[in-house]
C-alpha cells in the first residue's frame, strides 16, 4: 500500500489518481476529505499531521509514503521526524518527500529553515528515501483567479523575472515513479518546467486560454507582501519575494530531472492554464 499525505492538495490528488489509474492500493489522507470524493478503490482516511495520536493510524500496513508538509508543519523538523519514526515503525520500506529548491539555493535563509530540517530528517530516517526540490508552481496562478474574474487583470510583483515554474501534475508524475521503484532511492531531483516564465507571460498565457485579453498591474515588493502576509509567516513572505524578484543563477536554470525520470519534457505553463482555465472564467 502506498499512503499519500496532503491528498487534496495541488500535487497529492493528481497523484492519488496516478497512483490509482496504475493499480496501487492507495490511501489518501487529508485533514478534510474531497470536494469530489476519490477515484474508485482508493480508501479515504482523515487524519492531521499536527496530533501525533492520527499517526500511528494514518501509516499502518503502508509499504511507500508520500510526505508533503504544510507550511504550518515545515517550520521545523519536529513533525518530519515524528512522521519518519512512526513509519519506520509501522515498516514502510519507501518514503518520498517534497521539499524545495531553495532549501539547496538559499542555504542560509530563514523562510527555507523547515525544509532543510525535513530533508535532515528523511535523510536520516534509515527509509529508502527520495527527495523532490521543486522550484515554484504554477498552481501559484491560482492566486490570480479573482482579478481575473473580476477586473480582467493580473496584479503581481517582479513582472519581468521569469523562473522555470513547474506543473503540480509533473510533480506527482515524479512521485508516482519514485514511490514505486526503489531505483529512486537515495535521489535528490530538483524539478522545473521546460523553460523560465514571468508573470507578464503568465497573464498572457491566462488569457489565451479564455480567449480574452488580460491586463498586467506590477505590484510594488512592499504591496505583494502585504498580500503574501495574509497567507504565510513574514519570513516566508520574505525568502518568497527574495527567490522572485532575484532569483540565483541555478533557480533560473531548466533542470533534466522530470524528463530523465518521466522520459518526456515537463508540460508547459500554457498546457496548464487551458487545463485550468475554469477557474479564471
Amino acid at each position: 500500500m502506498i499512503v499519500v499525505t496532503g491528498a487534496t492538495g495541488n500535487i497529492g490528488r493528481h497523484l492519488v489518481t496516478t497512483l490509482a489509474e496504475a493499480g496501487e492500493q492507495v490511501r489518501a489522507i487529508a485533514r478534510r476529505p474531497p470536494d469530489t470524493g476519490v477515484p474508485e478503490g482508493v480508501e479515504y482516511r482523515g487524519a492531521d499531521l499536527s496530533r501525533p495520536a492520527d499517526l500511528p493510524s494514518a501509516v499502518e500496513g503502508a509499504d511507500a509514503l508520500f510526505l508533503l508538509l504544510g507550511p504550518e508543519l515545515s517550520a521545523d523538523g519536529a513533525a518530519a521526524a515524528a512522521v519518519t519514526d512512526h513509519a519506520r515503525a509501522a515498516g514502510v520500506a519507501r518514503l518520498v518527500a517534497v521539499s524545495s529548491q531553495a532549501a539547496a539555493t538559499r542555504p542560509d535563509a530563514p523562510s527555507h529553515a523547515g525544509m532543510r530540517a525535513l530533508e535532515d530528517a528523511v535523510r536520516g530516517s534509515d527509509l529508502g528515501w527520495t527527495l523532490l526540490r521543486p522550484g515554484g508552481f504554477f498552481s501559484n496562478a491560482f492566486g490570480f483567479a479573482e482579478t481575473v474574474r473580476e477586473r480582467r487583470t493580473v496584479l503581481a510583483p517582479f513582472g519581468d523575472v521569469a523562473l522555470p515554474a513547474i506543473d503540480p501534475a509533473d510533480i506527482a508524475g515524479v512521485a508516482a515513479a519514485a514511490l514505486r521503484d526503489p531505483r529512486h532511492e537515495g535521489r535528490t531531483y530538483v524539478l522545473t518546467g521546460p523553460e523560465p516564465v514571468s508573470p507578464r507571460q503568465q497573464a498572457a498565457a491566462i488569457g489565451a486560454a479564455l480567449g480574452t485579453g488580460i491586463d498586467f498591474v506590477e505590484l510594488t515588493r512592499d504591496q505583494a507582501r502585504e498580500h503574501l502576509l495574509a497567507a504565510m509567516p513574514a519570513s516566508v513572505a520574505d525568502g518568497t519575494l527574495d527567490i522572485l524578484g532575484a532569483p540565483t543563477e541555478e533557480e533560473v536554470l531548466v533542470g533534466p530531472d522530470v524528463d530523465k525520470v518521466l522520459g518526456r519534457a515537463p508540460r508547459t505553463f500554457a498546457d496548464w492554464a487551458a487545463r485550468n482555465a475554469a477557474a479564471f472564467r
